[in-house]
């Protein structure tokens, strides 16, 4: 048996740290916003499906296009739609009365470069 010599708690001084960090983070704050915003927008499995059709579509897509490969009604689609613009992922074009989305490369890029 090892006997194991004990030495009493010392509280350390305020803002003292209590060892020394093993790495910082490479992305700053807003640049951690950023991908937040992202990976938020992105975290919702209708909308990473839609992100997945929208960047093999060779053009751009019209909402009516997209309802029927999902089991959700337009409205809801076009929420998505919006949360996946708010983040800055895809952008539409009007066209008379009809929006035709697309998925904006840099967002993608700028994902893809971080994650790497």
């Amino acid at each position: 048996m090892t006997d194991l010599a004990l030495t009493p708690k010392r509280k350390r001084p305020a803002g003292d740290r209590c060892c020394e960090p093993v790495v910082f983070p490479d992305v700053g704050h807003d640049e951690a916003m950023r991908m937040a915003q992202i990976a938020k927008a992105l975290g919702d499995p209708i909308r990473l499906q839609v992100v997945d059709v929208l960047r093999k579509h060779a053009g751009k897509v019209c909402v009516y296009e997209l309802v029927p490969l999902f089991e959700i009604a337009q409205p809801t689609l076009s929420h998505h739609l919006k949360k996946l613009r708010e983040a800055g992922i895809i952008d539409a074009e009007r066209q008379g009365l009809w929006s035709y989305y697309y998925v904006r490369p840099e967002a993608l890029r700028e994902l893809a470069a971080w994650l790497g």
